[in-house]
């Protein structure tokens, strides 16, 4: 599955790339920063025998547009994704989220309403508090290393995603997930989704996860170095009614680590809830 040669929804002014396989209950891939959607495209494609699967960039990454114009905030993505959805004409699809795109997923639920037949969030960003040493950098000295030559950006970001795995990542891994965010477009806008995060959204999730009824399952590596394990627990016990799995000698890019285990746990929540529903 091949984003960049699927379809396109034109929204704001922006380019939003997905596509969609298969047949059956409708399940959609949220993928998170710096990453896309190429890192569900595996599970999306394991999955298509016997579910409709639907995965994206959000706007600013991947495929999509990256026009520096629009903003690329919580509010602005969560935005995208309810569009997105009326766009397909779901209703109340399986939602599975990783990192950004939990933050994401959560608010164009809790803030926009927009119904779900259940959440799955692996690894998420979801409640306070968040960003990395490097990210606090980046804030505080917007548009500095916009400025920095390709060669040394690409090394910064390769050390960055690199750092995400618990396990060596292989080159052509490493390579598909960096080159996005390379080029006269792509530097950038990866800097500037940094620039653009911004934790009131996140005060905002906490706040209303109390009153959340829709089943959730929530997933996360034991030895993730970017959102501790303890979130986990936290978002746990927010969320009424969710349940929590956490994946040993895995970290925050548990497709990679851990995909035997990470495909084990989408597949029997998407067959519990749809053999319910």
């Amino acid at each position: 599955m091949d984003v960049g040669t699927e379809q396109r929804f034109e929204w704001q002014g922006r380019s939003i790339a997905w596509a969609r396989r298969g047949h059956g209950p409708d399940v959609v891939f949220c993928h998170g920063t710096p990453f896309s959607s190429v890192l569900w495209h595996p599970f999306a494609e394991a999955l298509a025998r016997d579910f409709t699967v639907h995965v994206w960039d959000m706007p600013g990454y991947g495929r999509s547009s990256k026009d520096s114009r629009h903003p690329v905030d919580f509010a602005a993505q969560a935005n995208a994704f309810t569009a997105l959805l009326s766009h397909w004409g779901l209703t109340e699809p399986h939602v599975v989220a990783h990192d950004f795109g939990g933050a994401v997923s959560l608010r164009a639920h809790l803030v926009g309403g927009v119904p779900y037949a259940s959440l799955m969030l692996v690894d998420v960003v979801a409640i306070p508090p968040s960003g990395s040493p490097f990210f606090q950098f980046v804030q505080a000295n917007p548009g500095l290393l916009d400025q920095l030559p390709g060669y040394i950006h690409r090394a910064v970001v390769r050390a960055y995603v690199e750092n995400a795995s618990h396990k060596e990542l292989s080159g052509e891994v490493v390579d598909a997930l960096v080159e996005p965010w390379t080029g006269d477009e792509g530097q950038p806008a990866f800097y500037r989704q940094i620039v653009d995060y911004d934790e009131k959204f996140l005060h905002d999730n906490e706040n209303r996860m109390g009153g959340m009824t829709i089943p959730v399952r929530i997933v996360w590596g034991g030895n993730d170095g970017w959102i501790p394990v303890a979130q986990a627990h936290r978002l746990h016990d927010l969320i009424p009614g969710s349940t929590l799995t956490v994946v040993p000698s895995s970290g925050h890019l548990m497709h990679h680590d851990q995909p035997v285990a990470l495909m084990h746990e989408v597949r029997a929540w998407l067959d519990e809830r749809t053999r319910r529903s």
